[in-house]
């Protein structure tokens, strides 16, 4: 298995209502230095509607300006439509949203 099928892998287990950080996604996937790597898979990803890359966000909850599938609105839509809530600055409350997938 490569990395990005071990980063895709990650990624498929993210629940709706849920997000991820880059960080988070990558120490699971077997390196915590692998944020950036993620980010490059998520951005190629082969299965938009099976591997949900809109579920992973920064560490501070800000999604992608380099959404693939849409730019950061549709981004920001998909979560929303999955119950995410946004604080007044435009970052995902990750207190009530994230996912550590443990």
């Amino acid at each position: 298995m490569n990395t990005f099928d071990k980063i895709y892998n990650v990624v498929k287990k993210i629940p709706k209502g849920k997000v991820a950080s880059y960080g988070t996604v990558a120490a699971m996937a077997g390196n915590p230095r692998w944020s950036r790597v993620v980010g490059y898979a998520l951005h190629v990803n082969p299965q938009p509607g099976t591997i949900p890359c809109h579920r992973v966000v920064t560490r501070n909850g800000e999604v992608s300006r380099a959404f693939a599938f849409g730019g950061e609105n549709m981004q920001r839509l998909l979560l929303s439509e999955e119950g995410v809530e946004f604080l007044p600055d435009g970052r995902v409350d990750m207190k009530k949203h994230a996912w550590s997938g443990y």
